[in-house]
């Protein structure tokens, strides 16, 4: 099944992602809507697309108007797709692709005193990278203030209080998307 930028500048343009890789599963097409709709107006926010896949939801950030998506992933697969994608779109000038691990670009980040309004975590879902990537982005201030972060999962996952931030949860079958907001 094909799939396509939802909304914004890049409706409609196809996305291209390895469909016998069971390992990249890109966001399907009504999660990212619900979550993109959630946001309201994204116009010129900064944008992580940690453990991005094939670029998806970032893509999709820059066609509703982020002005900047970073995307991370260490699948040389991934990397490969979320370039060709990029690519295809003629959006090398709003993106950066950082082919490593999420803690070595946290890191980076956290060096670079850089942070984002928007953060996107799909790690493998039965992983413990949710709890390693959440410490560093909270303890770190990686999220900027009023800032939006995402985890898409199937687990239950804990939201340490002394990050304050609010939390609302959206089902879609057995996928949960946690949005937490500072």
């Amino acid at each position: 099944m094909p799939m396509r930028v939802i909304a914004g500048e890049y409706r409609h343009r196809k996305l291209l992602y390895p469909e016998d890789n069971k390992e990249i599963r890109p966001t399907k097409d009504r999660v990212r809507e619900a979550f993109f709709s959630s946001l309201g107006d994204i116009n010129g926010k900064s944008f992580l697309d940690l453990y991005a896949g094939c670029g998806s939801i970032g893509i999709e950030a820059i066609s509703r108007g982020a002005s900047y998506a970073t995307f991370v992933d260490l699948n040389n697969e991934s990397i490969g797709y979320v370039r060709k994608n990029i690519d295809s779109l003629n959006i090398k000038d709003k993106s950066e692709v950082l082919k490593m691990s999420d803690e070595v670009a946290l890191a980076k980040f956290i060096n670079q005193g850089r942070s984002f309004d928007i953060i996107y975590l799909d790690p493998p879902y039965e992983s413990d990278r949710y709890e390693i990537a959440l410490k560093l982005i909270f303890e770190n201030d990686l999220l900027t203030k009023n800032g939006a972060l995402a985890i898409e999962t199937k687990r239950n996952i804990e939201i340490n209080p002394l990050w304050q931030v609010r939390i609302k949860e959206y089902h879609y079958g057995e996928i949960t998307v946690i949005v937490l907001r500072k």
